[in-house]
Order: structure tokens, then sequence, then C-alpha cells
């Protein structure tokens, strides 16, 4: 009886190598801090309906990712978002000549680690705060100080400052997690009762609080009875104001929308803040993914690649293939 592999995180790495894995007929069991899959990639079900408050859209260049997300495609999971794309200098908007193709998930980003997930065996709400091991196998400590185990290998698929904590066994490991500087975003979403005069529908944002925009309707499968628009402050901004009352963080970044937008700006009938603590690596790196394939330790994530969606899908099927060769 061969003990199962366990994967912490179901975000779109860890659900990448999951996949790999149980397509290659290996048993696996997923664990989450959160209620529900996608860790960036996830969408809040609010007031205003589903708002995509992390990733914004993906784009496809290995060409190993651009088949999947054809496939995704092909089972209505992801959908082409072909916004009205601005650009915003010195307070003046202009058209972007940016073509490349942008993807979303359809009705809303979280319909594609949903879906990757699927019938995998996963606990949600449990946070795995230590990995440590026996004379074999490998057991996972959560918050509440329950045990669970026993696993022969471990892929660990968190942003870095938490897998540097989980790698403890694995010094060289930890030491290249803890190496990654991650990147802190505030994200608001504002939602206005009628729509605002504008045909912006996605907006990068140079010399301001706010580095991107996007108005949520303009997104495929979305369905808002409000006019909403997500703001993501930049990464300086955010990182000045990490701790700032979510109340001050809306008013602010509601100013700075307000002007830029090129339009009037009602007050919002709908506001929500989210911080994203390890929203992005302020660098690439080219690790694909972490392993000690002695200890039969791994790591993925978008922080050992690019920092994108495709980083991440990328680094989980690194992690897995690594896996898998050892097991020959």
């Amino acid at each position: 009886m061969n003990a199962p592999i366990a994967i912490i995180g179901t975000g779109i790495a860890g659900l990448s190598a999951a996949q790999a894995l149980h397509a290659a007929g290996q048993d696996i069991e997923l664990f989450d801090k959160s209620r529900g899959s996608g860790g960036r990639m996830a969408s809040k079900r609010s007031d205003a309906g589903s708002l995509d408050l992390g990733a914004q859209y993906f784009t496809a260049r290995d060409r190993r990712f651009v088949e999947v997300v054809q496939q995704w495609q092909t089972r209505g999971w992801a959908a082409e978002w072909q916004p009205s794309l601005y650009n915003a200098q010195d307070g003046q908007l202009s058209a972007s000549p940016d073509e490349q193709v942008r993807w979303v998930g359809s009705p809303r980003m979280s319909a594609i680690t949903r879906a990757m997930l699927g019938a995998l065996p996963v606990r949600f709400n449990c946070r795995i705060t230590e990995v440590f091991r026996g004379d074999r196998y490998w057991s996972l400590l959560d918050a509440d100080g329950n045990s669970h185990g026993p696993f022969s290998h471990v892929i660990v698929a968190t942003p870095a400052p938490q897998a540097s904590a989980l790698l403890a066994a694995a010094p060289k490991l930890a030491g290249a997690a803890a190496s990654v500087v991650m990147e802190p975003t505030w994200a608001v979403a504002l939602g206005f009762d009628s729509a605002l005069d504008t045909r912006v529908e996605g907006c990068f944002v140079q010399d301001s609080a706010i580095d991107w925009l996007a108005r949520n309707r303009s997104k495929p499968g979305r369905d808002n009875h409000l006019d909403t628009w997500i703001l993501h402050a930049s990464s300086a901004w955010s990182r000045q104001h990490l701790d700032l009352a979510r109340e001050a963080v809306i008013e602010q970044l509601h100013g700075a929308f307000a002007e830029l937008i090129g339009c009037t700006v009602p007050p919002p009938s709908f506001t929500l803040a989210h911080r994203w603590l390890y929203a992005r690596p302020a660098q690439a790196h080219q690790w694909g993914a972490l392993a000690d394939a002695d200890l039969r330790l791994y790591a993925c994530g978008d922080w050992c690649l690019s920092g994108r969606v495709e980083g991440a899908w990328l680094s989980g099927q690194d992690a897995a293939r690594r896996l898998l060769e050892h097991l020959q």
C-alpha cells in the first residue's frame, strides 16, 4: 500500500501538479487554508455579483500552456477577453496599442481552478503549519493541532514566504523560497448604480496610486447589475499603506480613479477592499520547481518562474514531472 502524495495549496500551481500526478495514476490529497480553491485566481462572491479581485486575466505563450488554455476554452471554463484597453499617464488617457490575447475564467476567474479541482480529494479551511518526516513518511500538522498523513511525498504550492516555513526540513529549498521577495497589492471593487460614461474597459496606469483598473462587465459571462470596477494599487503604494484601514484604502483609490477615468464619478453604491500580501514575485526566476528528490519534498508556484498564471501552471507541471521521474 503506497502512501498518497500531499499537495499544500490549491491555486493554479498546486492544481496543475495535482492533475498531472492524478493522470499518472498517483493518489493525492490536497490541502488549502481558504474556503475554496483558486488562490489569487479566486473570485469573491458579493452583493454586487462575483468579482475577480486577484488575477485579472492571463496570457499564454508557452506551447504547452496554449494547448491547455484551448482545452479550457473548449470546455467553457475560459474565454477570450477583448477589452477596450487604455494607458493612463500624466492624467492623460490614450488607447493602448497592445494586441496580445487575454484570457479570463468564465463566468468568473475561479471557474478554471474549480474545474481543475474536479473531484480530487481536498481539505479546505485547513492551514498546514508544519511538514515533518518520520522514518519513511511525511506528516502534516495543521493550525488546529491535527496531524495528517502518512504521505510518501509533499509538494508545497503556496506563496514563497509561506513555503519557506513549510520547507524547513530541506534547508536549501527553504533558503531559495525565503530569498523570493513577494510584492503586496491592495485591490478595491467599486460598484455604481448607473454605468459610468467612459469607453475604458481596462487601463494600465503610470504615476498613480493605481496601476491597473478593469470594468467587470466587459469580461465574458459576467452578470452584474451594478457597473463594477476592480482597481489594483501599485506595489509601492500598497507597501506604503499595508496597514491602512480598508475604508481609507477605498477612499484614496476611489479618489485616484475619479481623477484618471475622464468622466463624472458618483459615490459608489458598493465598495470592497482586499489586501493581497503576496500578490506577485518582485522578479522572475528560472527554477521551474524546487526539488529535493532524496527527501521527496517539492515546491512550485508562480514565484519559481515568471510570476504569471502561465508560470504557476508550468511550475506545477515541472514539480509533478520531477516527482514522477524519481518514482521510476
